[in-house]
């Protein structure tokens, strides 16, 4: 395998910036540029040691003063050799030492090569490599922190119990079926009516995960809605915190949609603030309310303001027949710091008063957020936030659900251990031990470089 090369972090002014280096070349391209104080080259060095020393050119002219470490496979990230330049973080530097590692045989590394190395090596499971990905684009507390449960093996480590004890069934049976001469306990399938309900009863529970999983990692699409002047865009700015949205007392002023991300209940919102839905004459007006009209179907949120301070109209009965029939709404009563002309709703979704002027109301939308979206009661690193991992444990779930009816059924063992064996071929490919190459590719696809 060819050496690779890349600067692992960002394109913009940094106080530190990082050339990273893996493959059977590392440490001797590190050596070519690198003078570490002291005189001993870094092929001499210790595994995971900083040193300090001169980073030049061919020429061996000086570009930083800087830190060096290497690692040797297959005990490093990537099962490799691996090398990284800890610069002074000027993007045109780190260019420059790039240039000098390709020049001396490195080539660019891929999106997500490093991490992808680290797999096909053994190093890392496939649940834990995609973790490396949502750990860096992770955007709440919630999220890092399954993201660094996924990291560190766990939802490979309760996929791994499944598999085992699905594995286990298979090889007694075949065991037996194969060796019949052998003084091997008879395979009795009744005996394994346990391990293959505790299989599916985990198997949906994982899956359940992934209804609060999802958002983690995409955002939670949220839309408010509301008629004109309803107080839309005054709640998005309270919520954000700073002026976001224009706001007037003269209705009609949100002409389109305008988006936000709002860390709120522990979730990201996507949040939507929508033009006012009404029926209008005016050509801009009605693109801005058919657009408004598509994010709230949608959205898998939807707050829906009720003017509190003007009577109930039959628009905002319509707007509530609506968000009723998304996955999850609220129902806000705004202006609260006013005199109330709407006191009672006819809905079935929750109903609160809130004010984007005195803040009343809002503790408790943000409380009721929460209540609707609540996380798993699973340990953190346990939750499936991709639809990959969701749809292999589907499919596991399909067959195990085969493989009980086919024995409750009374059919022959090896039409039950076919089903089970499939369920077992599916979880495989959150492990990565079925998988296909296309499907790998495109996994990592989705990293930036230099991870």
């Amino acid at each position: 395998m060819d050496t690779i090369a890349a600067i692992a972090t960002g394109a913009q002014l940094a106080a530190i910036g990082i050339v990273r280096l893996s493959g059977p070349e590392a440490i001797r391209l590190a050596d070519r540029l690198f003078e570490p104080q002291g005189g001993a080259p870094m092929a001499e060095r210790e595994d995971r040691k900083l040193v300090y020393g001169k980073l030049k050119n061919r020429a061996g002219e000086l570009l930083d003063l800087c830190l060096c470490t290497v690692s040797r496979g297959p005990n490093s990230y990537t099962g490799e050799d691996t090398a990284e330049f800890q610069c002074h973080g000027s993007p045109v530097l780190l260019r420059a030492v790039l240039e000098e590692l390709f020049a001396l045989g490195a080539r660019q590394a891929g999106p997500g090569e490093f991490t992808k190395r680290a797999f096909l090596n053994g190093r890392l499971e496939l649940s834990s490599a995609e973790a490396v990905a949502d750990l860096i684009d992770a955007e709440t507390v919630e999220a890092a922190r399954n993201a660094a449960g996924q990291l560190s093996g766990a939802i490979a480590g309760r996929i791994g119990r499944i598999y085992n004890s699905l594995a286990d069934i298979s090889s007694h049976y075949h065991a037996v079926l194969d060796y019949p001469d052998e003084d091997i306990e008879d395979f009795q399938l009744a005996r394994y009516r346990g391990t293959l309900d505790g299989a599916l009863t985990d198997l949906r529970a994982l899956r359940r995960s992934f209804e609060r999983g999802r958002f983690l990692t995409a955002g939670l699409p949220t839309v408010i809605a509301g008629r004109p002047n309803a107080g839309k865009s005054s709640l998005m700015n309270a919520l954000l915190g700073y002026d976001r949205a224009i706001v007037t007392d003269i209705p009609g002023t949100t002409r389109d949609t305008i988006e936000e991300r709002l860390h709120l209940a522990g979730l990201c919102l996507r949040l939507t603030d929508t033009a006012g839905i009404r029926e209008t004459e005016d050509r801009v007006e009605k693109l801005g309310v058919d657009r408004s009209r598509a994010a709230l179907e949608q959205a898998e949120l939807v707050l829906v303001l009720i003017d509190g301070s003007e009577d109930f109209t039959p628009e905002d009965a319509a707007l509530i027949a609506a968000a009723e029939r998304a996955p999850h709404a609220l129902v806000l009563l705004s202006k609260s710091d006013k005199p109330s002309r709407t006191e009672h709703v006819e809905t079935k979704l929750p109903v609160l008063a809130v004010s984007a002027v005195t803040g009343e109301g809002l503790e408790e939308l943000e409380k009721a957020i929460a209540a609707l979206f609540p996380l798993p009661a699973v340990p953190a690193g346990e939750i499936l936030t991709n639809a990959r991992q969701a749809e292999a444990v589907d499919r596991a779930i399909e067959f195990m659900e085969a493989a009980l009816r086919a024995m409750e059924q009374g059919l022959t063992p090896d039409i039950v251990l076919t089903e089970s064996e499939g369920a077992m071929d599916a979880l495989g490919e959150l492990s990565g031990r079925t998988v296909r190459e296309d499907v790998t590719n495109r996994i990592f696809q989705r990293f930036c470089v230099g991870k």
